[in-house]
């Protein structure tokens, strides 16, 4: 299992094929993950596994869950080629101050992956979400 910032784009070059800034071209890893149904399964895995994931526990302590649910499926299906727009604020603005380290970053790319896992998205599928996630570790970690 690849951590984010293995797969993190270094201007032209990408440490992960298909690695590219924001949303896929095409919908195949949309439909990877389910399409909209299961995104959404996805997420309600994701969610209260990081709200139980010591690690990072508390970086989402006074965090608004059903926001962030929404939010999640949103930006995980326009990044993946699906119809959705993310609506939310930028990823600089929702992190400033909360002292997000590289260790607490890694470890909810690793509950993502888990979440996946469960819901049976294939491994490729997985690392080109992941992939176009990515670029956000440098407006996210701040510590």
């Amino acid at each position: 299992m690849k951590t984010l910032s293995q797969l993190v784009c270094i201007g032209t070059l990408a440490l992960a094929a298909g690695c590219a800034h924001g949303p896929a071209t095409d919908d195949s890893t949309y439909q990877g993950l389910g399409g909209q149904g299961g995104i959404k399964k996805i997420v309600d895995t994701f969610v209260p596994m990081i709200m139980a994931d010591a690690r990072i526990k508390e970086s989402f302590q006074d965090t608004d869950l059903k926001n962030l649910s929404m939010r999640l499926e949103e930006q995980f299906c326009e990044l993946s080629g699906g119809p959705c727009k993310y609506k939310g604020k930028d990823m600089k603005d929702i992190h400033d101050g909360l002292n997000i380290t590289n260790a607490q970053f890694n470890a909810l790319a690793e509950d993502l992956q888990a979440a996946m896992d469960k819901h049976g998205v294939a491994p490729a599928v997985q690392n080109k979400l992941v992939a176009r996630l990515a670029p956000m570790q440098k407006d996210i970690v701040t510590k």
